[in-house]
């Protein structure tokens, strides 16, 4: 995902507080579950987290990145009614014009009143946080970055195609979110997450409306904590509220932490800024780290060996309950 930059058109006084938020003495205790998580099959969103990093790199313009379209487009064709295919071009940072592609699945279109569930699916092209310099030119695997968040929504496709909610359910995987300038390169301009600020300004479908959103990026670490994001409580605190109160009574209390964290430029803020719709942003933070994320963020080591089945479990139980609450 993008470089995550902490904006400085934040207060200082908020960023200080969430910068200087004391950390969490020994483990989050664990609540004991109020509700039964639903069904959720955690082997099989790793399979398919396994099969998007199995094609190599994601990268735009990448036989990879075509290879891996062609197989989200049928696994979506396979579980929703409807999938919808946006081609576009995004020029990146270097002036480089990247095919790129956004895939929707649709369930229920009859229904006006409608939840968004996105991630990106596209990689790094550069490991430019990797410890080793001749590594820093290489692409990523993205296995927690962009893959597990797709996966989760992959296996959580397969399951409403048998058990439908009763909201219209559209999931989106936005392309090209990670093409963005390289670490300490400073260009004005938005080169993060083009493929959601595209989409945001060409909806699938017009006049497109939702109740509101949920973006899945970097879900899959072991014991990962997901914080309060910035932007996810600005525009749609009612939805932060509702996902990590749903996660605590079913036991998720350890990963879904009631704490703000640092705002983050994800494909959540332009979904808010540009479509209008309120939306947040699932996602590991840490604390302890100077990037704000985890050690293999934008590495060579972000890779199928550091993705945990159980946290996939957790995230994709959390949002089957909260889809059965509507």
């Amino acid at each position: 995902m993008k470089s995550k930059l902490f904006l400085i058109i934040i207060p200082l006084a908020l960023l200080l507080f969430s910068c200087g938020q004391k950390k969490e003495k020994g483990k989050t205790e664990q609540p004991k579950p109020e509700i039964s998580a639903p069904a959720f099959n955690s082997d099989s969103a790793f399979a398919f987290v396994k099969v998007q990093t199995d094609f190599g790199p994601r990268v735009p313009n990448s036989e990879a990145h075509e290879q891996c379209a062609a197989w989200l487009v049928a696994k979506l064709r396979a579980y929703c009614d409807t999938v919808y295919v946006q081609h576009f071009t995004a020029t990146a940072y270097d002036g480089k014009q990247l095919k790129s592609q956004n895939i929707i699945g649709s369930f229920g279109l009859d229904k006006t009143e409608r939840v968004l569930l996105a991630s990106h699916w596209d990689s790094r092209p550069i490991a430019d946080h990797d410890a080793i310099e001749a590594n820093r030119s290489k692409a990523i695997d993205g296995a927690d970055d962009g893959a597990s968040g797709v996966g989760v929504l992959l296996e959580l496709a397969r399951q409403l195609q048998k058990e439908r909610p009763d909201v219209g359910v559209d999931i989106i995987f936005f392309d090209s979110e990670d093409y963005g300038t390289p670490s300490g390169v400073n260009i004005p301009g938005d080169w993060w997450c083009l493929g959601s600020q595209y989409w945001a300004e060409n909806p699938h479908v017009a006049a497109y409306a939702a109740k509101y959103g949920i973006l899945l990026d970097m879900v899959g670490a072991p014991d990962a904590k997901f914080y309060h994001e910035y932007f996810s409580g600005f525009f749609a605190q009612d939805v932060l509220s509702k996902v990590w109160g749903t996660a605590y009574k079913l036991g998720y209390g350890s990963y879904f932490i009631n704490q703000q964290a640092h705002p983050i430029t994800d494909d959540h803020y332009y979904v808010n800024k540009l479509a209008h719709i309120p939306m947040i942003d699932i996602i590991h933070q840490d604390n302890n780290s100077g990037t704000g994320f985890r050690s293999v963020w934008h590495t060579t080591h972000d890779n199928i060996d550091n993705i945990d089945a159980k946290t996939l479990g957790v995230v994709g139980s959390t949002l089957r309950a909260v889809l059965a609450s509507e």
